[in-house]
Formats: structure tokens, sequence, C-alpha cells
């Protein structure tokens, strides 16, 4: 169940009556009140499947197979609609596609039985030896399974993490060494972002069984999301000596090879692998994000089109034709765009994703009113798919303000390890930072990465498993560590973010986010340098409601949020100034415009650079960037951008009034 249905529990009862009502094959009974709780849900999963069981008892196939058609629309990866759809085919006679629906199944969801029965009658039916004794094979395994096991990755597989890991954990504690069991309580700590667990569990899996492929590609995409790109590649490596071909090895493959900075290597990676499989959407826009961070717009755009001709409501390639922000759509885009979000169902990524791209569009084309309406909308429903606390943040700020005082600083001096080479770039999004990036980039003691996640993982670290919003371990943990550990830390995070770096003196990390963690930042590498990207207020938060992140930023998608964020940044900032006077240097966009050698100048001087005239022709160096500002920082600079805000200044006095004396205030 979703829960952010209105009435949940109310809902949640009358799932249960409607189960029940098909337990005892009251199928036209279940069938309406399918309908009637349809009317008033229309998009609920549980809802939709049993609507198609009870119409397919009832005879109803071709309805069943409709309404699963919509159900796949709205949650492809539910290995049950496979099963049932199979299930529909069987009725019909229908060997072919039937073997086709299980095996879908089965990949999405391998406990289930019914499936692997099905497959097993069917190819024996059809002669096909090979494959009834694989399904036996896979049956024989599941029959082997304990019965805690096998009910709790049913329970993963259809996305119910919290679930499984109720019925897993306490069966882990009792039999402490089940391959199976650590393998799926690693998969769900990937899911819940609970990667320490993740990483040593996974690592203990195949300590017990180093031949366990499966296991292996769950323990990459660990490291992969704790940032660890060269030991991934090495894992993958060893995965495609075993087996070349295997499609999610090569993908993951090329994913890794860009991140590790080498983009040309993932390009003909990438190409290869569309070679393979030309409609798979998802190849053709990984590949033209790669192509974006080159600079090879041309062919990104041609990419992201194609992604689109392959599916015609993949919302990301819409999405991401516009965040290149200087793509303008045709008339037969935006039509197509409105096409597809007049349809009655759409997934909810593919819808917002639209919005957002729809939105960009119409601004383009000055119709700003209807623009508006088209991002308030993909806010809207963006923000309904996250659970963004916004007094999470702010007690944070608090509590850093609390426990980092000039006293706790003055008891701490000298600690951490010397050494000068990070350059860190703080602030909010869309505040210039990339542009800052790109400015000390083009300095030839200085090289430019990627926004980091080396310094949050060390945050979690500190923060341990422990998610008490009211009393958290961190940062008040910081008053504990003995002085060696912060120098232990500050070299952790030089050792780990080596691999981005190609032997310049000085680097940079383009986080936006740490602006949270300067306390820690300074106590780890008191040599740093810290630079506060700032915007003017109105411009800055419009920028975001505008902006769709990939991940995270997750205060971006309402005028409420936005503007508690970034009260609260101003705020803990004016704390970091107090505390530790002179140690960070401020740097508002828009001075940066109105005089940019002027600012190149003064940035170098903080960062103990002689100047270079590059650095002000910034829009000539040739590197690969990240960010949705990657094709405007390959333009020389310009004033435009400063005041598009005024252009939707007639819808935004809620956020005009939320931000109070802020607005407007462009400071020294």
């Amino acid at each position: 169940m979703n829960p952010t249905t209105p009435n949940a529990s109310v809902l949640h009862a009358e799932l249960d009556s409607l189960r029940a009502l098909l337990d005892r094959q009251q199928y036209a009974a279940a069938l309406s009140a399918a309908d009637r709780l349809l009317a008033s849900a229309p998009e609920q999963r549980d809802l939709l499947y049993a609507r198609a069981v009870a119409q397919r008892y009832l005879g109803q196939t071709p309805q069943a197979l409709a309404t699963l058609a919509t159900l796949e629309v709205l949650y492809p990866a539910y290995s049950r609609l496979y099963q049932e759809r199979g299930h529909c085919h069987v009725g019909q006679r229908a060997a072919a596609p039937a073997i086709q629906a299980f095996l879908r199944a089965v990949n999405l969801n391998p406990t289930l039985t019914a499936s692997w029965n099905a497959l097993r009658l069917l190819f024996n039916m059809t002669g096909e030896a090979a494959g009834a004794r694989t399904a036996g094979e896979h049956l024989a395994r599941l029959a082997a399974l304990p019965a805690e096991v096998l009910a709790a990755t049913d329970l993963y597989s259809d996305g119910d993490w919290a679930g499984a890991e109720a019925i897993v954990r306490p069966f882990l504690l009792r039999h402490p060494q089940h391959v199976e069991a650590m393998r799926l309580l690693g998969r769900i700590g990937l899911e819940l972002d609970v990667l320490d667990d993740a990483e040593f569990l996974l690592e203990a899996v195949l300590e017990l069984d180093p031949d366990y492929r499966a296991a292996r590609y769950d323990y990459v995409r660990v490291l992969l999301k704790r940032h660890k790109h060269a030991r991934a590649m090495a894992e993958l490596e060893r995965l495609l000596a075993a087996d070349p071909a295997d499609v999610a090895y090569r993908t993951t493959y090329a994913t890794t090879a860009a991140s590790l900075g080498d983009p040309a290597r993932a390009v003909d990676l990438y190409r290869a692998l569309i070679v393979d499989s030309p409609q798979s959407a998802d190849l053709h826009l990984s590949l033209g994000h790669v192509l974006k961070t080159m600079g090879r717009t041309d062919e990104a755009i041609a990419a992201y089109r194609q992604a689109a001709v392959v599916r015609a409501d993949f919302g990301d390639a819409y999405w991401s034709l516009a965040n290149l922000k200087t793509y303008r759509f045709d008339d037969a885009e935006i039509a197509a765009m409105q096409a597809v979000l007049a349809r009655p169902v759409l997934r909810a990524e593919d819808r917002y994703h639209l919005c957002f791209a729809l939105g960009k569009a119409l601004e383009d084309r000055a119709e700003y009113a209807a623009s508006f309406a088209a991002f308030a909308e993909g806010n809207a429903r963006k923000r309904a798919a996250i659970r963004y606390r916004p007094e999470l943040i702010e007690r944070n700020a608090e509590q850093q303000a609390a426990v980092c005082t000039a006293a706790f600083f003055r008891a701490r001096a000298g600690v951490g390890c010397p050494d000068p080479d990070p350059i860190f770039i703080v602030g909010l999004p869309r505040s210039g930072s990339t542009l800052l990036e790109q400015i000390l980039a083009s300095h030839s003691a200085v090289e430019g990465t990627m926004e980091l996640s080396d310094l949050p993982r060390i945050v979690q670290q500190l923060q341990g498993r422990e998610v008490d919003g009211q009393t958290p371990r961190y940062p008040a943990v910081l008053e504990e560590l003995p002085a060696a550990e912060y120098q232990r830390l500050g070299r952790q995070y030089l050792d780990e973010t080596r691999v981005y770096r190609s032997g310049r003196p000085y680097f940079i990390d383009k986080m936006p986010n740490n602006f949270r963690h300067i306390g820690l930042i300074h106590l780890m590498l008191p040599n740093a340098r810290i630079i506060d990207a700032r915007r003017e207020a109105m411009a800055c938060c419009f920028s975001n409601l505008k902006q769709l992140f990939a991940s995270g930023q997750e205060f971006t998608y309402s005028v409420d949020d936005i503007a508690r964020y970034y009260r609260s940044y101003v705020a803990l900032m004016a704390h970091w100034d107090a505390v530790l006077p002179g140690r960070i240097q401020r740097v508002w966009h828009e001075h940066v415009v109105d005089d940019l050698e002027g600012n190149v100048r003064r940035i170098l001087d903080y960062c103990g650079l002689p100047f270079e005239a590059g650095c002000v022709e910034f829009h000539r160096t040739e590197r690969n960037v990240r960010t949705a500002s990657s094709e405007q920082v390959r333009r020389p600079i310009y004033r435009e951008g400063l005041d598009q805000w005024r252009h939707f200044e007639p819808y935004l006095a809620s956020l005009k009034d939320a931000l109070g004396d802020l607005a407007g205030r462009v400071g020294p």
C-alpha cells in the first residue's frame, strides 16, 4: 500500500475484506468491491491486482489483461502482475506469451512457486526439456529454503523491505551463517541506505561462498552507492571474467567507468550495449548523460531524443533535454509531452519529469502562467513521493550551533590533518557553485572533480545507525572524539578522494550541503579552503523550484520547504562566521556576474593561488561537468539569468513572504 494514500487505514481494512472475498471464491463480489474502491484510489496497486484476479476467475480474460496493462504502466516491477498475466494466457491456451510472462515474474521475484510450476508444465508441454529441468531445479531450491527466508524474499522482491527485514533479521540471529538470509538482509540494507551493514553482510557472504555471483553483484551495488568506485570496478571485472555477456554487469561497468573519470570509455561501452539492446530507453538515456558531461551536446541531444522515441512516455528523456538548459523544444515535442500528460494512467515518475520538462519548454516561450502551473504540479507530485521532514534539518543546524561554539574550537586548536589540498564549495544548489568550480578548475594547480560523497559518508559513520531525530549521535559525538581521531578522519578523507585526482596540488569538493558540516571540516582539515557560494534568496529558491534533481535535495519541492531551508542555511552560516571568523570566503553570484575578474582575483587570493587568465576565460576549459549547469558554464558569463525569476513574480508572493527580510538581499 502507498502510505500517502488518503484514509490509508480505512483502505487497508477494505483491502483485507477484498482479499477475503477472493479467498472465499466470491469473485463477483470481489470485483464489485475493487471497482468501488478504485473510484477513489484509481492507481492503487493491490486494488488493480485484485480486480484482475477477480476478472480472470469470472472468465473476463480480455478485461483482466487490460487491467494488468494498466498495472504494468504504474508498477512495472511488480512481479505478481506478470504471474497473473501468465495465468490469463494459459486460460487462452497461448503457451508462448504465458511462458514469457511467467519468466518475467520469476526474474523479478524468484520465490513465485506458482510461476515456476507453470513454467515446468509449459516447457514440458512444448518439448523444451532444458527449460522444464531448470524450472524443476528452482522449485527444489525453493523447497530447501527455510520458510522465513522464503517469505522474507517474497516481500523484498515486491518492495516491502520493512516487512522482509522484520522476518529475516530474527531468523539470522538464530542462524548467523545462513548465506541466503545474510544476502537478503544485505540487500534490504542497500534499499534502506544502511550501507555499512549491507557492505559488512555481503562481504561475509562472499567469504563463505566466493563463487556466489548474485551476491557479488549486490556487493558491487553497495560499493557504488558508497562511492567506492575503484573497488567496485575490480569486483565487476571479476564478474565479467566469469560471464562477459551479462547485460547488468556490462551496464554497471559502463556507469562505473564514467564515475571514475573515464567517460570516453563509458561511451564506447554504452554504444556496444545499445547495439545489442537498441530498444532499451535507459541505455540511450545513460549514454546521453555521459555525453553531456563531456560537452558533446549534440550527441547527448540525439541520445535523449532516441530514448523518447523508444519509449514515448519516458519523462526522464524529456527532462534530460530540458535540463541541458540550452535546449529549446519544438511544437511537436511540446504537443507530445502534453499528450502523454493527458493520459489518465501514467507512472508517477514519468508524470513529474514531464511536468518539469514542460515547465521549462513553456518558460522558454514566455508562457509564464502555464509554465508556473507545470512547475507547481511537478513539485507537488514529487513532494508527495518523498518523505522530507524540514524539522530534522533545522534541528541539526541548531545542534551544530550548540556543539560547535568558539570555546569548543579553541579547545581543539591544532587538531586535524594539516594538508591544504581540498577546496570545499558549499551553499545551496543553483547558487552559482558550478560556475565557481569551473573558474577554479581552470587554474593549473586545481583539480575539478565532482560533488563528492566522501564527507557525508564520514558523517554517516559518526552518526551510526541511531536515527533518533531528537537526540542524534552526530554532531554531539564531536565533543567526545580524541584529537587524534580528527587527524585520522582528515587522512581518511584525503585517501578516499585520491581516486578522483590526477596529481594537481589542490582539488575541489563541490557538495553544496556540506555547509552543515563546516565544523567537522575545520576540525579534520584545518587548512582546507571553504567557499560559500551564495545567491539572492528569491532567485536561488525559485531556480531550485524549477529543478528536478536526480537524487537528494528533497527540500526543493515546495515553497515552504525551500524557504525554510534557505533561512536555516543563512542562520547556520552566520554562526560559522561568528565562531570561525575569516575561515570562510563568501562569494555572491551577483557580484561575480557584475565583476568577474575582480572576484576571480579575490577567490584566488583566498586560496593562495596566483592569478591566471584562464580562470576568467573559464568557458574555454574542457572538463567533465556533471551538474545541471554543465552547459551554462561552457559559455561566457551573462547577466540575463540573474532576474529570470521576476517573470514569475506574480505567482511568488508566498515565497517572498516566507523568506521575509532575506528576499532581495545581496550582501557584501
